[in-house]
């Protein structure tokens, strides 16, 4: 095994149980910098402490689950202790039934990292040597591909972890640099060897939450940055559509003061150029009615709700987000399979920690409130696209085009776009059903309660990445009504948003396929550089 110390130009990412944060394992799985990920020292002894205790215990012919004695149902059988190899190799062999397509990369390595981080807590019965080879994967993109489907999430994510412990005893298939080969194969090409797993390992790596929450760790993430894309949306839309800045003073805000909410309006009230309290009021000149008690207003009071309500849409999202992250964090800290070896007391304990229902809840919360703000963003959409509500501006954002020019009833503008932003936000409150709420029996009723916190997971994977190409078609159809409309209507803020989404996608002066255009600003959104262009914006 290569475990020659990291070169000095990577940073360094330690596995020590207690410490990760879901930006550790965004970073690591979307590495844009060398990263070496390393065992901790102080997990090593615990490890070690924990190791000392199981022998002890096979040592005494005691029967301990997965160890000495079958899986599940099967626990009432049990068998020697020299027996124990074979039975981790076939753990994982007849576990190896995932189907459906291979999970991405970014949620293979995160699987990986969290994977190793909970093992590192030492209570797991785990030799240092298999977290050791499982990061050196990792660090030499040597991947597990793991089919998406066959988790009900408990015992945790036994058949996806199942391709991450084949990996690791040179079984079945491995990814290395993006290329399939077998993972003997792939191992080898690496500097790497294969392990044989002893006593509890292949239950270890299998018997826990890592799948689901390697999706739940980067869905929190993507939806931060949601949340932002959201608040420069509804900037935009007020701007394009001349709308009432009134809306976001911090004085309504005060008097009903969920967190979020706050930090959406406070957000907007930046975007539009002015962070203080900025209110056009009413003008009481002329406001003389006529004989008859009545006078038409030339401009709404109020906006409609989709904008003057998107606080409190992007709000709930980010409160939510409050939270789901925090769940997130301790499961990722947590030791997570079962049975565990209480080094302290000098016992096995056995358990229920594999069970995923925080994942899944917070999961099902989290693609909730992300389809919301996707449903909110359709609905602005419409609002800019529509020529009865645009406030002036051409009907589906078309360029404008004399009469008299050849041009004239021939182009349609963001028809289209609005068209697909309605089929993506219907996919994305469809996926709104909570996975949590169909738990069901399985394996011969010995898990006759399961979390299905993986498939809430997956959802809300799913849900990110449809809202994400919601907004980038939002943002380019507000960058359209800023030409339209003229771009002094613009804070400097805005202005810096209008100018990178034009760095990949230019004016529509006539009709063209968008599709790419749509995918080029999702991937802005994806990797921060909307929230970052915009932050280091002047407000002028």
């Amino acid at each position: 095994m290569d475990t020659s110390a990291p070169a000095a130009d990577k940073a360094e990412l330690l596995i020590d149980g207690h410490t990760l944060t879901v930006a550790d394992v965004v970073n690591g799985a979307r590495p844009t910098d060398p990263t070496r990920a390393r065992l901790a020292e102080g997990a090593i002894q615990r490890i070690e402490q924990s190791l000392a205790l199981k022998g002890k215990v096979i040592e005494a012919g005691l029967p301990i689950y997965g160890v000495t004695s079958g899986f599940g149902d099967s626990n009432t059988r049990q068998i020697s202790g020299k027996k124990s190899q074979a039975l981790q190799t076939n753990l994982i062999r007849f576990l190896s039934c995932g189907v459906g397509p291979v999970a991405a990369p970014d949620v293979l390595r995160a699987t990986m990292i969290i994977r190793a981080n909970c093992l590192a807590r030492g209570a797991s019965g785990v030799r240092p040597e298999i977290l050791e080879l499982l990061l050196e994967c990792l660090n030499h993109d040597v991947l597990p591909p793991i089919p998406e489907r066959g988790s009900v999430g408990a015992s945790g994510d036994l058949v996806p972890l199942s391709y991450v412990a084949a990996l690791l005893t040179g079984q079945g298939k491995a990814l290395h640099g993006g290329e399939e080969k077998d993972s003997r194969t792939a191992l080898a090409d690496a500097g790497l060897s294969e392990v044989v797993l002893e006593a509890k390992e292949g239950l270890a790596l299998v018997n826990g939450t890592s799948f689901m929450s390697g999706f739940a760790a980067l869905a929190v993430h993507d939806a931060a940055e949601l949340a932002f894309a959201a608040d420069l949306s509804t900037a935009l839309a007020s701007q394009v559509l001349q709308g009432n800045p009134g809306h976001f003073v911090p004085f309504i805000f005060n008097q009903k003061p969920h967190p979020g909410t706050r930090t959406s309006a406070r957000t907007i009230r930046r975007l539009l150029g002015d962070p203080e309290d900025r209110d056009p009021g009413v003008d009481v000149e002329g406001a003389a009615l006529t004989e008859a008690g009545f006078r038409q207003l030339e401009e709404p009071i109020q906006d409609r709700y989709s904008v003057r309500c998107a606080p409190h849409v992007v709000g709930v999202l980010r409160d939510t987000l409050d939270w789901a992250t925090t769940w997130v964090e301790v499961e990722i800290n947590s030791t997570n399979d079962n049975p565990l070896f209480d080094v302290e007391a000098g016992m096995v304990r056995n358990g229920g920690n594999f069970y995923g229902g925080h994942v899944g809840q917070a999961m099902d919360a989290l693609k909730t409130a992300v389809a919301s703000v996707g449903d909110l963003l359709d609905r602005q959409l419409e609002l800019v696209v529509d020529e009865k509500f645009n406030n002036g501006l051409t009907p589906n954002l078309i360029p404008r085009f004399a009469p008299d020019s050849w041009d004239a009833g021939l182009h349609h503008g963001f028809k289209g776009m609005q068209i697909a932003a309605s089929g993506l936000t219907a996919e994305a409150l469809k996926t709104t059903m909570p996975a949590t709420s169909f738990s069901r029996s399985t394996e011969a009723h010995n898990q006759d309660k399961v979390s299905m916190a993986t498939i809430a997971a997956r959802d809300a994977r799913t849900v990110v990445e449809l809202v994400r190409q919601v907004t980038a078609i939002h943002l380019l159809a507000l960058c359209q009504a800023a030409d339209l409309r003229g771009l002094e209507c613009l804070s400097g803020p805005t202005r810096a948003a209008y100018e990178l989404v034009r760095s990949v996608s230019p004016t529509l002066d006539g009709d063209r396929p968008l599709a790419e255009d749509i995918q080029r600003v999702a991937a802005l959104i994806a990797v921060g550089d909307v929230r970052r262009a915009v932050e280091g914006a002047d407000l002028g």
